[in-house]
């Protein structure tokens, strides 16, 4: 089922984090009509939401888990365009990599079957950041990749998921014909539009209080 004719439908994983809620505003600013995906739609740290502007018209919410194939195919069959949002941050374990890679493979996968195009993936400078030896006579560009097996020596398992989610990602694109495109954001912080605060506000508040660097 392709996206009716005329319409500019669109999908935001992971639509109730940070960025997911920003994008959404915007997207609904615009007048695209947006697929939110989240893990319980009437949760009520999701009212946020419901209650930005033209929401009520132009924006549904899906439950969907990064795991749970079906559940991420029906929130993008009907749309032009995916933004892939969703992914386990920290605090760190490796239980993170399966649903950031998995996660990933299945949003591509289901853009293919229901032919879908165009992704935007949100991925991570810890996808190419962390390199042991990294290069001091250029700046990092797309060729850049943090290191696995240094992230796997040091339990750095966020990083670790974040790179092969997005070198998978890439590989599997490229196979498929999926015009795909990766952005990498540092420490994501701002004015929040929803209730629970995210990881990188969390951060700040801790260097804010000097808790940063305290066991407690």
């Amino acid at each position: 089922m392709a996206a009716e004719k005329g319409r500019r439908v669109v999908c935001v994983t992971g639509s109730g984090g940070f960025v997911g809620s920003w994008l959404v505003k915007y997207l609904l600013s615009k007048n695209y009509t947006v697929h939110g995906t989240v893990r319980n739609p009437i949760d009520e740290k999701n009212a946020h939401l419901k209650s930005l502007e033209k929401a009520s018209e132009n924006l549904k919410l899906f439950k969907a888990d990064l795991l749970d194939y079906e559940s991420l195919r029906a929130a993008i069959v009907g749309c032009n365009g995916v933004f892939h949002t969703a992914s386990p941050v920290p605090p760190s374990s490796v239980e993170l990599i399966e649903p950031a890679v998995k996660g990933t493979l299945n949003v591509l996968k289901a853009c293919c079957e229901v032919n879908v195009k165009k992704v935007v993936y949100v991925s991570s400078v810890a996808a190419i950041g962390v390199i042991p030896d990294k290069p001091k006579d250029r700046p990092m560009d797309e060729t850049f990749w943090s290191d696995k097996e240094y992230c796997k020596s040091n339990n750095d398992w966020y990083c670790l998921s974040k790179t092969q989610a997005e070198s998978e990602a890439w590989e599997f694109s490229k196979r498929n014909g999926i015009d795909f495109l990766s952005v990498c954001p540092t420490l994501v912080a701002g004015p929040m539009l929803q209730q629970t605060i995210n990881f990188s506000s969390l951060v700040i508040m801790k260097l804010l209080k000097g808790k940063f660097f305290s066991s407690n």
